[in-house]
């Protein structure tokens, strides 16, 4: 029992001070020895690993550094690739565009000698070549160009149509 009343009596404060002065100079110790191991030459288990430690951070950043530069280059590499890409999509675009309207032009032409050379046309290949053209107009007001080859042509055609209609076909 009496070991008990004497832990009641001990400071705590006074053994927490005690600790932490003991610690603070154990610390002391140990940076003057590494002081002197340093300037002395001397390499302790410690030491070598902290140094290996600190060469491997250094690889580490060194690496990451170079990763990033990498990074960097390849999406350059990327956004250059990709704007050649777009411009070969706009080109092919437009030459499908090119070739979608010679082919509707070609075809309300071809349609427009056919009737005025008075061959045989029936109702459904003059609603088709009207059709045509409605496509074919639609694809220049949405892109912006020009008609000048086929109203002629569609003069003829409509006239022609009219005058179908009246006799019946």
């Amino acid at each position: 029992m009496d070991d008990i009343t004497l832990l009641t009596k001990i400071n705590y404060a006074q053994v927490f001070i005690s600790v932490v002065t003991i610690l603070i100079g154990f610390k002391a110790v140990i940076t003057i020895l590494e002081w002197i191991f340093e300037k002395i030459g001397l390499e302790t288990k410690w030491m070598r690993k902290q140094r290996e430690e600190h060469n491997l951070l250094i690889k580490t950043s060194q690496s990451l550094s170079a990763l990033q530069e990498k990074h960097m280059q390849d999406m350059k590499k990327s956004d250059k690739r990709d704007e050649e890409i777009s411009s070969d999509i706009k080109k092919l675009t437009r030459m499908f565009l090119d070739k979608e309207i010679d082919d509707m032009r070609w075809e309300i032409n071809n349609f427009a000698t056919k009737v005025s050379e008075g061959k045989p046309c029936n109702k459904d290949s003059f609603n088709h070549c009207i059709h045509i053209y409605e496509k074919y107009e639609k694809i220049l007001e949405e892109n912006k160009l020009e008609n000048g080859e086929v109203e002629i042509s569609m003069e003829l055609i409509n006239d022609v149509y009219k005058r179908k209609l009246k006799e019946g076909f």
